[in-house]
């Protein structure tokens, strides 16, 4: 895939966008653990199909990550803006996938889309932490094309 010979020859943003792309491209547990911290922790701010938010470990990342083979396929991040401070790095992304299950607003077939944006921190070539803040469109499909980003 082109990576660097070893994580810590890597940048926080190299890092961090290889992570989603191996999530993108249908990557289990194997094909993450790479990317994650011993001490990894991800922080999901409550959204539709997780009204209380979430915490999740490293080892319950890994677990969801091969579970997500049998929930949605076709997994798509466009990366829509980047910021980089340090061992920071922000990403905003327009984030789609196919059901492959009915959940609580749709279908199996049905094309889920969400916006997010994720704030992660690496260190020494690992990311330490995520936490995301997701917007699922739960009504017409078409209203996900008519998202503008905020005026800068």
């Amino acid at each position: 895939m082109g990576y660097p010979r070893s994580m810590t020859e890597q940048t926080p943003l190299t890092c961090v966008l290889g992570f989603v792309r191996a999530i993108e491209a249908g990557g289990g547990a194997a094909e993450v653990d790479g990317f994650l911290a011993e001490d990894f922790t991800l922080v999901e701010a409550p959204h539709v199909l997780a009204p209380e938010g979430t915490r999740r470990t490293r080892d319950q990342v890994l677990a969801g990550a091969e579970q997500s083979r049998q929930v949605v396929s076709n997994q798509r991040f466009d990366v829509r803006r980047t910021t980089c401070e340090g061992n920071r790095v922000v990403l905003e992304v327009d984030w789609s996938a196919t059901l492959l299950m009915n959940l609580r607003y749709w279908d199996a077939g049905d094309t889920i889309r969400a916006r997010t944006t994720s704030v992660f921190e690496v260190r020494e070539g690992r990311i330490t932490s995520q936490d995301s803040y997701d917007c699922y469109f739960t009504g017409d499909e078409d209203d996900a094309d008519e998202v503008q980003p905020a005026a800068e």
